[in-house]
């Protein structure tokens, strides 16, 4: 549903503003790719924090509370 969204802006802005449309085809997978490196470090940062939460709890569930 948000492709058909995105399809129809983009139509919209393509007859409003074809360079600026135009111009927003080009950029988007430039920017996607600059984007990459900031995911990647999210999913090691969400990783590590899930670790130090298991890390932490670990007393707890081996006293057999289940929360």
């Amino acid at each position: 549903m948000t492709f058909v969204l995105v399809m129809l802006a983009w139509c919209v802005l393509f007859v409003l503003a074809w360079p600026l449309a135009l111009l927003a085809i080009f950029l988007l997978p430039v920017l996607w790719l600059l984007s990459l490196p900031f995911r990647a470090v999210a999913v090691v940062l969400e990783a590590m924090f899930a670790f130090i939460k298991a890390l932490l709890f670990l007393p707890a569930r081996l006293l057999g509370h289940r929360g």
